[in-house]
Order: structure tokens, then C-alpha cells, then sequence
């Protein structure tokens, strides 16, 4: 039986990474494949999903592992980039270099390459990625790098456009969705819960966090800033949710607000009349690629602008597919 290693920000409760495994190892699983991933945390891994999982940080099991797959997979999502942590880019680059040691098969996944600051560290990923078997990618930005690099990568759709769902039967409320970063203030989080009472349908705002660690604790603090403007207004916070549950509270939602690039993704995908709160590049160009009304993150002055074209905007949902084919072959299929 071929055995499969998944590598990827995976067992963290990130929302968005959690989803395009959960796409993965549908896809995987179809194949009858021997199947592990690496984890944070592997016991909610493998009771979530089904397969084998091993602790990430694992070094000795990490290289066993590794030593006796036939493929890795590593992806999707943003993996190799140092703009979050340069720690993560080496132990990703680590996990793939063992990879190439052992000469087993190497399969990038759908990811989103870039911006890596470090010379050194931009040199050994052209050096990494030279040696991959099969490459996807999932924006233009990344396809145009590592075409530089004289590689020849596939674009593809992300993962979770393919994902299956199932939707409300009604769209009543605003949903928000909002994560921790270092350049959101409170005053630009006071002026958006400003704004957010002020277009808030009678039944109320659903606040989204993706990650927990990372989203609960701005969602409380804007929970609390809309309380204190106006405390009889419904705020819901959606936590600790299965992707199907957070997809469905998704779909009731009228129109969304949305931080993070797979919610954005996901209201574009439910066709929810939405706009972007962007802290990151990947969050823009998606928005710029669909035209949603946005603004960078602490622009009050966008904030105010654009954000009632959001109300101006019927939106219908796109149907963009994700397709495994060009993998198929990689796998002898």
C-alpha cells in the first residue's frame, strides 16, 4: 500500500489550514492510501480524521516517518514565508529537505509561496523546491516567483473552493470575523463596531473566531466595544465549532465582514455580499481578484468609505472547483 506524509500548519485550530487537509484526506482516502499526518496535536488529529497522525515537533518520529513513506505532501496554505515566523519557514524547508535525503517523492500542495525576507532562507527554498516531484500553487503572486526560479509550477483554485456545504435556508445577520494581529488598534476596532450597530439587522452580529488562541480574545474585546455602544444588541460569538458547523453559521449570515483570507474565501463561495479587513497581502488580492469593497488594516478613513459598498454590492456565489488530476498522475493513477 503507498504510504502518504502530510506536512502542514495542521492540529493548531486554524479554521482555514484544518479545511484544506479535511479536502486532502478526502481525496487521499478515496485512494485507500496508508496515510499520515503530522500534528500539533496528533490524538484530536487522528480522532477528527480518521488516520494515523505524529506529533510535528517530534524530531524522532519526523524522520522515521519520513524515512519510510513512499510521498510527501506539503501543504497547503501559506508554508514556506518568512513574514509570520522565519522558525516555521525552517522547519518546513526541514521536513522537505528530509524528504529529498531519503529520495522520496515530494508534492507541494497548493500553497502560497512568499515573501520570504531572508537571503539565505530564499536560496535554500529555490534549492528545496528544485527537487519537488509535483508543484501547486494558488495565486499569481507565487506562480510568477517560482516561474523566476525556473520552476514550473500548476495554479489552482484553493482546496477549500471544493469544499462540500451545506447552507442556511435564510440570511439574517452581520457576521464578523476577526483574528489578533500586532497593527489593529482600538480605535480602529471602536470605529468598526461603530459602523457594525449601525448596518446590525434587528436579528443581530454573529462574531467568527477561525484559530482560538488567536481570534477569542479580539472578538471578545469587540463583543464588549458593541456592548458598551449599545447593549441590547444580539452578539454571538461562533467558537469550537466542526468546519461543517462554522460553514453553516456562515450561510446565515447576510453580509460579512471578513479578516482572514478563508473567510473571505468562504463568503465569496456561499455568495455573501462581503467585505475585507486586509492585513495581509493574500487578503487584498483576493479581494481585488473578486472586487469586494476593502480597506488595510487602521485605515479609518477607507473604513468609512468602503465599507457601504458592501451594502451596494449584491453578490451571487462563485462556483470555482478544486481538482485533484494533475496529482492523480504523480501518484501513478
Amino acid at each position: 500500500m503507498t504510504k502518504i506524509t502530510v506536512s502542514g500548519y495542521y492540529g493548531f485550530d486554524n479554521f482555514g489550514d484544518e479545511t484544506i487537509l479535511f479536502v486532502l484526506l478526502n481525496y487521499l482516502k478515496s485512494k485507500k492510501f496508508d496515510i499520515t499526518v503530522f500534528s500539533k496535536n496528533p490524538e484530536t488529529t487522528s480522532k477528527k480524521y480518521g488516520i494515523k497522525s505524529l506529533n510535528t515537533f517530534s524530531f524522532f518520529d519526523v524522520v522515521n516517518q519520513i524515512r519510510k513513506t513512499d510521498f510527501l505532501i506539503s501543504g497547503g496554505g501559506s508554508l514556506l514565508q518568512d513574514a509570520t515566523s522565519a522558525k516555521s519557514l525552517i522547519y518546513y524547508l526541514f521536513v522537505l529537505f528530509l524528504a529529498w535525503f531519503f529520495k522520496k517523492k515530494i508534492v507541494i500542495f497548493a500553497q502560497g509561496i512568499g515573501p520570504i525576507n531572508s537571503f539565505i532562507l530564499r536560496k535554500f527554498t529555490k534549492f528545496i523546491l528544485h527537487k519537488a516531484d509535483f508543484i501547486s500553487v494558488r495565486d499569481d503572486k507565487s506562480l510568477f516567483l517560482l516561474r523566476s526560479w525556473g520552476l514550473k509550477p500548476l495554479l489552482v483554485n484553493d482546496p477549500v473552493w471544493g469544499l462540500e456545504v451545506k447552507t442556511a435556508q435564510e440570511r439574517k445577520y452581520l457576521g464578523i470575523q476577526l483574528r489578533s494581529w500586532k497593527d489593529l488598534s482600538d480605535s480602529f476596532l471602536k470605529e468598526l463596531a461603530k459602523l457594525a450597530i449601525e448596518k446590525a439587522p434587528p436579528e443581530g452580529i454573529k462574531l467568527f473566531a477561525f484559530q482560538n488562541f488567536a481570534d477569542l480574545p479580539i472578538c471578545g474585546k469587540f463583543r464588549n466595544y458593541i456592548l458598551e455602544k449599545n447593549p441590547l444588541i444580539n452578539v454571538e460569538i461562533i467558537q469550537n465549532q466542526s468546519i461543517e458547523q462554522i460553514v453553516y453559521e456562515l450561510s446565515t449570515c447576510k453580509n460579512l465582514i471578513a479578516m482572514r483570507y478563508h473567510a473571505l474565501l468562504l463568503g465569496l463561495k456561499l455568495g455573501i455580499s462581503s467585505f475585507a479587513l486586509c492585513y495581509d497581502i493574500k487578503v487584498q488580492n483576493l479581494a481585488e481578484e473578486h472586487k469586494v469593497p476593502y480597506c488595510l488594516i487602521n485605515d479609518v478613513s477607507q473604513l468609512n468609505e468602503h465599507l457601504k459598498d458592501m451594502y451596494d454590492n449584491n453578490c451571487s456565489s462563485i462556483n470555482k472547483t478544486f481538482s485533484f488530476d494533475e496529482m492523480d498522475a504523480i501518484f501513478g493513477e
